[in-house]
């Protein structure tokens, strides 16, 4: 291909995105102005994110190209291999046709770019996205017990001085036009220096079931509100709230299961979810787990699962809404039912509310400026069953809390934060020993910047007070940096 077709290229694949993409619109207008409306509303959040993933996809692309050029003018003399394109970008959801294979040529390989995906190619449908993420900390506390009292959540800065809060490794793709994958692995340090590994997900998505229903089958975190379904990196600050840690569990709430949602055909965007899991182990907190005296104190039985009356039940129902073109609102109620191991008939439900309000001009530039607020609710009833041993009765144990957050872009790259949060519960005959109850209350400001979409640095602040440990300080110095692919964020 002569040299200055190729020198085009990078044009010819930004106006065929342009085309792509603004052709919607006008082909819904030609099958009518209803059904355009509903069809539009209906993939409202697919397109955002499609559009994103896009984006980072082409611009890799032009990348590829420019040092492809490079690489060809420097040696002038060489006969080089015919050019071609890079890896393509993974299929979209409503184009479940997959990428042809394409094989670099040699320039190009020697000028990989971290934004592009790694190719795994076999049958010339298959490819793989690796990365490899580490978050740390550094900091101090008036606390001399951070990790038993203040930083209750297991990806948590673990106390004074420095903690890997995670070290992660990232793999997805398409299996085929059907189905995509996702694992990751997840490593962290104790303060006692002992590594742990952890498989933190695992599992399938379909991509071309009718009548806008989706599967999602494996080893996953609940869609139950909006921060348990995120990764520490994903975390707006650098720990969890506390009303998450009471009720979900330090690890957040994941378990094997499957979960089926439907996109329900209405004028704005709104899908309606189904979790079905165990319900048992360390990251079920609330219900069939062993850890961190989750039966309250009670004598922890072995409740087998015999039936569906035995799993663990989690609906959500979530709506997208734009109030202008500017504003976005997103609002969300889930729910958590099933059985716990204090007693043969104990069980446990909660309840949560979510809202995700933003802000963002439309002459934005690369997403700045930008204002967003977030909050969530929860309420949980937790029956715990009577234990004639530890002399503790039979009692429905109830919390409930909430955070606010409010995070502004106030310049590119720069990021500023205020969260809020309370949380408490009724008394309980294990209350004086229990570290995930009573009233507590927690004020954290902090202020984030971003060098690239690749690495980040945060600086936080904590005031803490709460009924076991009085008044307590702390500061928090948090980074970040990503190998390999960086997806789209979920909005």
């Amino acid at each position: 291909m002569p040299l200055d077709m190729i020198m085009k290229l990078p044009h010819a694949l930004g106006l065929s995105l342009a085309f792509g993409l603004g052709g919607l619109p006008v082909a819904a207008q030609d099958a009518g102005q209803i059904s355009s409306v509903d069809q539009l509303q209906q993939q409202l959040q697919q397109l955002r994110q499609q559009f994103e993933e896009t984006q980072r996809q082409q611009s890799a692309q032009i990348e590829a190209l420019q040092r492809q050029i490079e690489a060809l003018q420097a040696k002038p003399t060489v006969q080089a291999p015919a050019p071609s394109l890079p890896p393509t970008a993974p299929p979209l959801p409503a184009q479940p046709e997959s990428p042809p294979s394409v094989a670099l040529p040699e320039a190009a390989a020697r000028t990989w770019t971290p934004s592009q995906p790694i190719p795994v190619v076999r049958s010339g449908q298959d490819y793989l996205n690796l990365s490899f993420k580490m978050l740390a900390t550094a900091g101090l506390s008036t606390s001399t017990e951070v990790g038993e009292e203040i930083e209750l959540g297991h990806h948590d800065p673990a106390g004074r001085g420095f903690t890997l809060q995670s070290a992660e490794i990232a793999l997805d793709g398409a299996v085929d036009p059907y189905f995509r994958g996702f694992g990751n692995i997840c490593m962290s340090v104790d303060p006692d220096g002992e590594t742990h590994v952890d498989l933190g997900e695992v599992y399938l998505l379909t991509m071309a079931l009718p009548a806008n229903l989706q599967v999602k089958a494996g080893l996953f975190l609940a869609e139950f509100g909006r921060q348990n379904q995120q990764h520490a990196y994903q975390w707006d600050f650098v720990d969890q709230p506390i009303i998450l840690d009471r009720l979900l569990g330090p690890h957040s709430l994941r378990d094997p299961g499957a979960r089926l949602s439907w996109l329900v055909p209405t004028p704005f965007y709104t899908e309606l979810m189904l979790g079905v899991f165990n319900g048992q182990g360390h990251s079920a907190f609330s219900f069939r787990s062993h850890d961190y005296d989750g039966t309250h104190g009670r004598t922890s039985l072995e409740r087998e699962l015999h039936g569906l009356g035995d799993l663990l039940y989690v609906p959500r129902l979530a709506s997208s809404f734009d109030l202008s073109d500017t504003q976005t609102l997103v609002a969300g109620a889930s729910g958590g039912f099933g059985p716990n191991n204090s007693g043969a008939d104990a069980d446990s439900q909660i309840y949560g509310l979510d809202l995700y309000w933003k802000w963002k001009p439309v002459s934005a530039e690369h997403g700045f400026p930008f204002l967003a607020w977030q909050t969530e609710g929860l309420y949980r009833r937790y029956d715990a069953g009577a234990d004639p041993e530890r002399d503790l009765p039979s009692e429905a144990l109830k919390d409930w809390g909430f955070y606010s957050q409010i995070m502004w872009g106030f310049k590119r790259r720069w990021v500023a934060g205020l969260r809020g949060e309370w949380a408490d519960g009724n008394a309980g005959a294990w209350d004086a020993s229990d570290r995930f109850r009573g009233e507590r209350i927690r004020f954290s400001p902090n202020l984030t910047y971003y060098p690239t979409a690749f690495s980040k640095i945060r600086l936080q602040y904590n005031l803490d007070d709460g009924d076991r440990f009085g008044t307590e300080h702390s500061v928090w110095l948090q980074g970040e940096f990503l190998l390999g692919t960086h997806g789209a964020h979920k909005f």
